[in-house]
């Protein structure tokens, strides 16, 4: 999509729409965000991650969590637990990012999500 006020329209759309999906399904910026970036607009799969951690991590997660947390929705103690743990892995992936090639990152990525949505998809209808 070409520069200008109709691309940054578009992008405004699809930050809604991933909006809504992180605040009812908790998914967002790495299923739907990014792969939009790189399919409507052009990102490289570097530049997609990059940019989404911008937008989804402060704002979209901090009201996501007081919703969630307002109707008992969050496990505190696994929450807390999961800090330390996607701090430091997400700074050695951001690290290890780097070292890989825009072409191989994608497929990596892509393989990803295809697996993980074919055991979920597993899991929801057939167990």
């Amino acid at each position: 999509m070409a520069e200008g006020a109709g691309r940054d329209v578009g992008v405004f759309a699809v930050a809604f729409v991933c909006g809504i999906a992180s605040g009812m399904f908790g998914i967002g910026g790495g299923v739907l965000l990014v792969p939009l970036l790189v399919l409507l607009f052009a990102f490289s799969q570097h530049r997609a991650q990059g940019t989404s951690l911008i937008a989804l991590i402060p704002p979209t997660g901090v009201l996501a969590l007081l919703a969630y947390a307002k109707e008992g929705f969050v496990s505190w103690k696994t929450g807390l637990l999961l800090i330390p743990g996607l701090f430091l892995g997400g700074f050695a992936g951001g690290k290890a990012a780097t070292w890989i090639k825009p072409q191989r990152m994608r497929q990596v990525f892509a393989a990803m999500l295809f697996a993980l949505g074919a055991w979920q998809a597993f899991e929801a209808w057939w167990r």
